[in-house]
C-alpha cells in the first residue's frame, strides 16, 4: 500500500496545522505581547520545561500568532552550541534577515544590517550577516540601541518586536551572559520605550545556572512551566494527526500510546510516527500501537538518552538492572533495598557501582528527603525510555492477533 506522508514530526517544532493544546500557556505568553504594544515596554518571559516537552513548539506557535495577530516583528533564534555573546548577536540579526526574506519589511531589515548582508550559497540565492569580530563586540555593548533603531525602520510595519532566544546550553553558565542579560533588561525597563518582548526556552537547570551567575534574574523573568499532555489531550493530538491523512485510531491504541509515551511531545511524535510506518489498512489497531512503540524504543534511545549513558547500557548486567528498574511491577521513586530483593546475584554484585554510575552520569539521583536510598531518574525521559526497553524484551509478538 502507497503511504501518505506521516502527519508527525520527530525532533522538530510542530508544524502549525498540528499543534496541541497549550492553550493557557499561549495565552501567557500572548498576553505579554499584548502589554508590552500597549505599554511600549519590555515583558519578559522563561519557558521552562523538560528536555522533549514541546518548549520550542510553543514558542514557534506564539511566535507565527503575534505576527499574524498582534502585528510583531518576531525572530527565533536557536543558540544550542553557542557560548560567546559575539556568537549569540550575530545569530539574532542573522535569523532576523533570514525570517524577513519575502516581507514588505524586508528591505528595511537589510538596509538597517548594510553592508554586514552579503550573498552566500549556490548563485547567491540565500542571505548571511557577517560583520567583523570588532563589529560583533560593538552590537553586544550596543544591543539596546541598535534595537531601538531597528524599531524605527519598521514601527510603521510592525507593532512591536518579539525575541527568541532558545536552547541556552551553552550560555546559560557564562555569567557574562547573565550580567549582559540584567543589564539590558534594566536599559530595556527605565530609558527605552521599545515594544519588546523577550522569552527565554530552557530546560530548568538553565535557569538555575542563570540564577547564580546573576540572582537578580529570578524576580526578572516571567515563568511558564510546560508539563506534559494530560490523557484527554495525548488522545486529541494523535486522532487529529491521523485523520489528517484519513487514518482511524481506535481505543486501545490511544490507550497504549499514552501509556508510553505518557504525554511527552517528544514520544508522541515518535511513537506516532513509527505506529505510522507499520499501519498497512489506514485503522491504528492495539497490535500496531505495540509495533509501533516497539520500533520507536531505538530511535528514542539515540536521540534523546545522553551518549554517556547509552554507552553504560552496553552491559549486559547494567541493561538487566535498569530493565528490572523499569518494570510496571517496581514503584518509583524506588528503594534500594526494594530493588535488591528482584535482582540475580550477579546483578546484585555490581548494583551499588551501578547506582553511583548513573548519578555520576546524571541519569538518577538520591531523592532529597524521605526514607534513605531512594533514587530517581532525573528526568522522566530516560524511565519512559527503559520501561519500553524492558517491554520490547519481553515481547515475542511477531505476528498479529487476528492472523494467529
Amino acid at each position: 500500500m502507497l503511504k501518505e506522508y506521516s502527519p508527525f514530526t520527530p525532533g522538530i517544532p510542530v508544524p502549525i496545522e498540528f499543534f496541541t493544546g497549550r492553550t493557557a500557556e499561549l495565552e501567557h505568553i500572548l498576553g505579554s505581547v499584548n502589554r508590552c504594544i500597549a505599554r511600549k515596554n519590555i515583558e519578559r518571559i522563561f519557558v521552562l520545561g523538560e528536555r522533549g516537552i514541546g518548549k520550542s513548539s510553543l514558542c514557534s506557535m506564539a511566535r507565527i500568532i503575534a505576527e499574524n495577530q498582534k502585528e510583531v516583528l518576531g525572530v527565533h533564534v536557536y543558540l544550542g552550541g553557542t557560548s560567546t555573546l559575539e556568537e549569540m548577536a550575530r545569530k539574532i540579526f542573522d535569523q532576523l534577515l533570514k525570517d524577513s526574506i519575502g516581507k514588505t519589511w524586508f528591505s528595511k531589515i537589510k538596509n538597517f544590517l548594510g553592508s554586514h548582508v552579503r550573498e552566500v550559497g549556490a548563485f547567491g540565492v540565500s542571505l548571511e550577516f557577517n560583520p567583523s569580530p570588532e563589529e560583533l563586540a560593538h552590537a553586544v555593548s550596543s544591543f539596546i540601541p541598535a534595537l531601538c533603531n531597528l524599531y524605527n525602520e519598521i514601527q510603521s510595519d510592525r507593532k512591536g518586536i518579539l525575541i527568541i532566544l532558545d536552547d541556552l546550553n551553552g550560555l546559560a553558565g557564562n555569567e557574562q551572559f547573565a550580567q549582559w542579560l540584567k543589564s539590558i533588561i534594566d536599559e530595556l525597563a527605565t530609558s527605552s520605550n521599545l515594544p519588546i518582548t523577550i522569552i527565554l526556552v530552557g530546560l530548568p537547570e538553565r535557569r538555575l545556572q542563570l540564577l547564580k551567575g546573576q540572582p537578580s534574574l529570578d524576580r526578572v523573568f516571567d515563568p511558564v512551566n510546560i508539563d506534559k499532555f494530560n490523557r484527554i489531550e495525548s488522545d486529541e493530538f494523535f486522532v487529529r494527526s491521523f485523520q489528517k491523512i484519513d487514518v482511524r485510531v481506535e481505543q486501545e491504541a490511544l490507550q497504549l500510546m499514552y501509556s508510553f509515551a505518557e504525554g511527552y511531545p517528544a514520544f508522541m511524535h515518535e511513537i506516532g510516527d513509527a505506529v505510522h510506518s507499520v499501519d498497512d489498512d489506514n485503522i491504528i489497531s492495539e497490535w500496531d500501537a505495540w509495533m509501533g512503540v516497539y520500533r520507536a524504543a531505538d530511535r528514542i534511545g539515540g536521540k534523546y538518552i545522553e551518549p554517556t549513558v547509552m554507552e553504560a547500557l552496553r552491559s549486559e548486567t547494567y541493561k538487566s538492572i535498569l530493565e528490572r528498574i523499569s518494570s510496571e511491577e517496581v514503584s518509583y521513586p524506588f528503594l534500594r533495598k526494594d530493588i535488591s530483593r528482584i535482582l540475580h546475584p550477579r546483578e546484585l554484585k555490581v548494583f551499588d557501582n551501578f547506582l553511583n554510575r548513573m548519578v555520576e552520569l546524571g541519569a538518577m539521583k538520591k531523592r532529597a528527603g524521605g526514607s534513605l536510598g531512594r533514587y530517581e531518574f532525573t528526568r522522566e525521559l530516560y524511565r519512559l525510555y527503559l520501561r519500553i526497553r524492558y517491554r520490547k524484551g519481553l515481547s515475542h509478538l511477531t505476528v498479529r492477533p487476528r492472523e494467529v
